[in-house]
């Protein structure tokens, strides 16, 4: 009888993945063809409008994140821009993704950075704490912020990830099972 359960399980468990699998579309680039990237297993990273509207109201030149560093994680990441297509932010296979619209490091509000839950990528920030320390470079500064919250959120709970009014960076990745939810991790700007 435990035997069966077990293979019980083993079989639901690649069905379950299968599932998943099915729902990953590639997103390709419109003109080329070629793979730009992968949303997250069930759901890519739903933009929120707001972020639209406050940019078109400040727009002026500034400096993308390109690296995120968490020593206490030994995370060293380059970090692209995410273009905004069909709603949703990109996801790269092979870097961080700064979603376009969020805050720029030298702005205040929401500056919103995502990786899949995969080595090489954000799968140590599960075990992040609040408390340590989490760096954003840009080609000619360094911004230095420290962990103060951590969740897991449903995919659908994308408020998470909106507009604030604080200097604030907000690190997403896939979690839970066959990643159901997302972790969300909140960290403050420290002062200059």
């Amino acid at each position: 009888m435990l035997l069966a359960s077990g293979l019980f399980f083993v079989l639901a468990s690649i069905y379950l993945n299968q599932q998943s699998l099915k729902k990953t579309a590639p997103i390709l680039d419109e003109k080329s063809g070629e793979l730009i990237s992968v949303s997250f297993a069930s759901e890519p990273v739903k933009i929120d409008e707001k972020f639209l509207e406050e940019k078109k109201a400040t727009a002026k030149a500034q400096q993308s994140p390109n690296r995120i560093v968490i020593p206490s994680l030994n995370i060293n990441l380059p970090v692209k821009e995410a273009k905004i297509v069909s709603g949703f932010w990109e996801v790269f296979p092979d870097s961080a993704g700064f979603g376009l619209g969020s805050a720029y490091p030298d702005e205040t509000g929401n500056t919103v950075i995502f990786a899949h839950a995969r080595q090489g990528l954000f799968l140590p920030l599960k075990e992040i704490k609040t408390g340590e320390s989490v760096l954003v470079l840009t080609a000619d500064a360094w911004y230095s912020y420290t962990v103060a919250e951590i969740k897991e959120v449903l995919p659908s709970q994308t408020e998470v990830i909106g507009p604030t009014d604080s200097s604030i960076l907000t690190l997403y990745t896939c979690s839970g099972y066959a990643d159901s939810k997302r972790l969300i991790v909140t960290a403050v700007k420290n002062s200059p």
